[in-house]
């Protein structure tokens, strides 16, 4: 059987964290359960709302509804397996839907960084330029900045899975990694990596760090545009406003930078915990983003307590609501 064959002849088995014991796993497999649940209640509320409501539709909401999108998107793709991996000891994903899921890994992941940097535009616009906000910051501008997100981030994972795809896997077929992503696939090929690394390694920090850079720019640009109001409370509820932005951020980039410059700089540290802080960067964000991005948003607040009170009023009261005034 050539190389080549060996490659087409094999599933992969998915382990997780190598070093958790039996007797967790169902622990873990609930956490992530309830985590994925999260999302999935969270992300998709404010799809819904924004589907329903009109006074949604404005710039900003476009934006977070695709960050929304890519965020349930990412954890139905990752998460389903790892759980049954662990509810079911079902670990196991075939060779074609291994590349697949990652695929979708790197894309998704490519898809919020820039989502992340047009929300940093629209922050910079609103506060540096606030009376060109409405001529830049329309509907059709954010749109078209977000559609551009997720067409021209299709080739680089796409080119990573077509060129991992022919290799020879005859180096094992058990990936230590809660799901199937390029480093960990590629490293059970016995062939040189390093023209596959490589390159995945430039567009790993082409999509980290093109973005980052605009987005630490757009964030120093709005501190010094804030340190200039004279008004301390005006200070105040304009930082308070940016403050959820710059939690997301945080929370999903500096883990990332210390992942991949580790691996650069030679870091060691266990497999474990590397895998640990990569599920909390890549789970932690969406799961928390609808608490960050509705409950602390007037607009989203009142309409999903108008639209509860629509839907308990009958319950106590005969008189008939009018629901096309809920956003009125």
């Amino acid at each position: 059987m050539s190389a080549g064959n060996i490659s087409f002849a094999k599933d992969f088995f998915i382990v997780g964290f190598p070093g958790l014991q039996t007797e967790y796993y169902g622990a873990v497999a609930a956490l992530l359960l309830c985590v994925y649940v999260c999302i999935l209640v969270g992300n998709s509320l404010f799809i819904a709302l924004f589907t329903l409501e009109k006074c949604l539709h404005k710039p900003m909401y476009y934006i977070i509804l695709n960050l929304f999108v890519s965020d349930l998107l990412f954890s139905t793709t990752t998460l389903p397996k790892i759980i049954a991996r662990y509810w079911f000891q079902d670990g196991g994903i075939s060779f074609i839907g291994c590349f697949i899921q990652m695929y979708f890994v790197h894309y998704f992941a490519s898809v919020n960084s820039f989502i992340l940097a047009v929300m940093a535009f629209d922050r910079y616009v609103a506060i540096c330029n606030p009376l060109r906000y409405s001529n830049m910051i329309t509907r059709l501008n954010i749109s078209c900045l977000c559609l551009a997100a997720w067409v021209l981030t299709h080739a680089c994972p796409l080119m990573m899975a077509i060129r991992a795809y022919p290799l020879p896997y005859c180096a094992g077929n058990t990936i230590i990694h809660c799901n199937c992503d390029h480093i960990s696939i590629t490293s059970l090929a016995c062939t040189n990596r390093a023209p596959y690394s490589v390159p995945a390694f430039v567009f790993a920090m082409v999509v980290l760090l093109g973005p980052l850079a605009f987005i630490l720019f757009s964030y120093c640009a709005i501190i010094v545009a804030v340190l200039r109001i004279s008004s301390g409370q005006g200070r105040l509820k304009t930082f308070s406003t940016c403050s959820p932005q710059l939690i997301i951020i945080a929370l999903y980039f500096l883990p990332r930078c210390f992942i991949y410059l580790s691996s650069v700089i030679g870091i060691n540290f266990s497999t474990d915990l590397r895998l640990v802080i990569i599920m909390m960067y890549s789970l932690f964000p969406p799961m928390i983003n609808p608490l960050i991005y509705c409950l602390r948003t007037k607009d989203v607040k009142e309409t999903l307590l108008k639209r509860i009170r629509v839907s308990t009023k009958p319950l106590f009261s005969p008189t008939k609501v009018n629901v096309s005034t809920v956003c009125a």
